[in-house]
C-alpha cells in the first residue's frame, strides 16, 4: 500500500510538472462585436458582470449586446441584442423590437441547444418614466438549432407581487445537464427575490434570499449583496456577491462627503457566500463572510465562482486595502495594497485559503483584476485575469494572463496571453450559464484604449 501511495504521488508530480511548463496560450481569434452609445445610465454592456453575456453552443457562440436609443432619455433607454459568432465573423441574430431597458441581458443555455435571455424591460415602454420606474422581467427563449427569432417570451413567477425597478442587480445561473435554470433579481435593499425553472418547464419553487445584517454598524441595516456569481447543479445552489451600501460609517461619509460634495458614496468592503443543497427543499444557510476591508475602508471586488466536479466550491477575489483619502485622518499607519485571492469550500466551510498575488506600497508589483476560472473537460483548472501594475524588472505592466491551479494545490508560473490589445475587463463561457467545460477560452469584453467598443477573443490553452 505504502507503494501504490508513493507511486501515485510521483505521477501526480510528474503531471504537476508537464503542466506548469507546458502552457502555451495561442490566440485564434481577435474580433470586434459591436460598437455602441454611452447611455449616460449608470449600467453599460458589461454591469451584469457577475453573470455572462456569452455562451457557447456545441461549435457556436452566441452574446447579448446593448444598445443605446437616441431618442429615449435615461435611465430605460436602452435595447439588448442577440449576435452569433459564424463563419463570416459576428452577425446581429436578433434585436428587442419592445421593451426598453437599462442594464445588459445575462445568458444562459441548457441542453440541447436552448439558448435563454434574463431581460428587465421598463412597463411602460410607450413612455418610458425618466428617472426609471417599474420593471418587468422575462426570460426569452431561443432555439439555436433552427436559428431565428424566440420561440417563447416567459415571465417568472415569484412569491408574491415584488415591485421590481428598472435596478436588477440580477443573477441567472444553469444546470445545463438537467435543463434548470434559476433567477435572482434584487428587491429595493432588503433582500433577493429568486425563482426556479424545474426541467418539466414550470416555475415550481421561489423564494426570497434576505441580506446579512450589518449589526456593528453606526445605524444597523442590511447589507445589499450585489453583482453576485451564481452557480446551480442538481438543485444546489452557491451564491457569492460583493457589499453594496452607501457609507455605513458616518464619520467616514461626513469626510468623504467634504472631500467630494456628494451625498453619497458606495461600500464594497465585503463579500459574502450563502448556498443551499437543494433550492427546493432547504432555505439557504448562515451567510459567511469570505473577505472584508472594513478595518481599514479598502475595498473588495467578487472575480468567480466554479463548482467542480467534486462539489468544491471554488471562489476568486480581489481586495485593496486601504481608501487612502481616509489614511491621514483615520490610520495613518496602514500600508496600501493590492492582492488576488483564491478559496475552496466544502459545505460552506472554508478548506483552503490563498494570496495568489500582491502588490504592497514597500514591494509594488502586479495589480490584478477581471479574475475568471476557466475549467477543462480532463479536470484543469485554469485562470486568467487581467495584470496591471509593476513587472519583475520595474517596468509598467499592461497585459491579460493565464495560469493554472495544479492538482497538488500548487500554482502553475502566469503566463502572458499575446493579444494585439489586454481585455481589461470581460465576460467567458462559463458553466455556470450552461457552457460546457472547454480546452478554450472564449472573452467577451472591453479592451484598453478601447472607447464604446465590445470585443471577442478565443484562445487555446494547450
Amino acid at each position: 500500500m505504502k507503494r501504490i501511495g508513493w507511486l501515485t504521488v510521483t505521477v501526480v508530480s510528474l503531471a504537476v510538472c508537464e503542466a506548469a511548463v507546458g502552457l502555451s496560450p495561442v490566440v485564434e481569434a481577435e474580433e470586434t462585436v459591436y460598437t455602441y452609445t454611452d447611455a449616460k445610465n449608470g449600467a453599460g454592456p458589461l454591469w451584469c458582470h457577475g453573470s455572462t453575456c456569452l455562451v457557447r453552443v456545441g461549435e457556436r457562440t452566441f452574446a447579448t449586446g446593448l444598445e443605446t436609443i437616441l431618442e429615449a432619455a435615461p435611465l430605460n433607454n436602452c435595447r439588448w441584442t442577440l449576435w452569433e459568432r459564424t463563419a463570416q465573423g459576428w452577425s446581429r441574430h436578433f434585436t428587442d423590437p419592445m421593451g426598453r431597458t437599462r442594464e445588459p441581458s445575462p445568458l444562459a443555455v441548457l441542453s440541447p441547444g436552448q439558448l435563454w435571455v434574463s431581460t428587465n424591460p421598463t412597463r411602460s415602454p410607450a413612455k418610458p418614466e425618466p428617472n426609471g420606474g417599474p420593471a418587468r422581467p422575462e426570460m426569452v427563449q431561443f432555439d439555436a438549432s433552427v436559428g431565428g427569432g424566440p420561440v417563447a417570451t416567459w415571465i417568472p413567477e415569484w412569491q408574491g407581487a415584488p415591485r421590481f425597478t428598472e435596478h436588477s442587480y440580477r443573477s441567472l445561473a444553469a444546470d445545463a445537464a438537467a435543463g434548470e435554470l434559476v433567477l435572482f433579481q434584487n428587491l429595493d435593499s432588503t433582500h433577493a427575490e429568486w425563482t426556479f425553472r424545474d426541467r418539466e418547464g414550470r416555475w415550481s419553487a421561489r423564494g426570497q434570499l434576505k441580506w446579512p445584517w450589518g449589526a456593528e454598524y453606526d445605524v444597523p441595516q442590511p447589507i445589499r449583496v450585489c453583482y453576485p456569481n451564481g452557480a446551480l447543479r442538481g438543485r444546489a445552489v452557491h451564491f457569492f456577491g460583493v457589499c453594496d451600501i452607501q457609507e455605513p460609517n458616518l464619520k467616514w461619509r461626513e469626510y468623504k462627503h467634504a472631500l467630494t460634495g456628494q451625498h453619497w458614496d458606495y461600500d464594497f468592503r465585503q463579500l459574502f457566500y450563502t448556498w443551499t443543497p437543494d433550492l427546493t427543499q432547504a432555505p439557504f444557510r448562515a451567510w459567511t463572510e469570505i473577505a472584508s476591508r472594513e478595518a481599514t475602508g479598502g475595498s473588495t471586488a467578487v472575480c468567480d465562482l466554479f463548482l467542480g466536479s467534486d462539489g468544491a466550491v471554488h471562489l476568486l477575489w480581489t481586495e485593496r486595502a486601504i481608501d487612502e483619502r481616509l489614511r491621514p485622518n483615520f490610520f495613518p499607519g496602514a500600508k496600501q495594497s493590492h492582492s488576488f485571492h483564491y478559496a475552496v469550500l466544502r459545505e460552506g466551510v472554508v478548506v483552503r485559503r490563498q494570496t495568489l498575488m500582491e502588490s504592497t506600497e514597500d514591494k509594488p508589483g502586479i495589480i490584478v483584476s477581471a479574475g475568471r476560472f476557466q475549467p477543462t473537460p480532463d479536470d484543469r483548472l485554469f485562470i486568467c485575469f487581467y495584470a496591471g501594475g509593476t513587472g519583475h524588472d520595474g517596468q509598467s505592466v499592461s497585459e491579460n494572463r493565464v495560469l493554472e491551479l495544479l492538482p497538488d494545490g500548487s500554482v502553475s508560473p502566469a503566463v502572458r496571453v499575446p493579444f494585439a490589445k489586454p481585455f481589461t475587463a470581460y465576460f467567458t463561457a462559463t458553466p455556470r450559464a450552461g457552457s460546457a467545460p472547454s480546452r478554450t477560452l472564449e472573452l467577451l469584453g472591453a479592451l484598453r484604449d478601447s472607447t464604446n467598443t465590445v470585443s471577442y477573443a478565443r484562445v487555446r490553452l494547450y
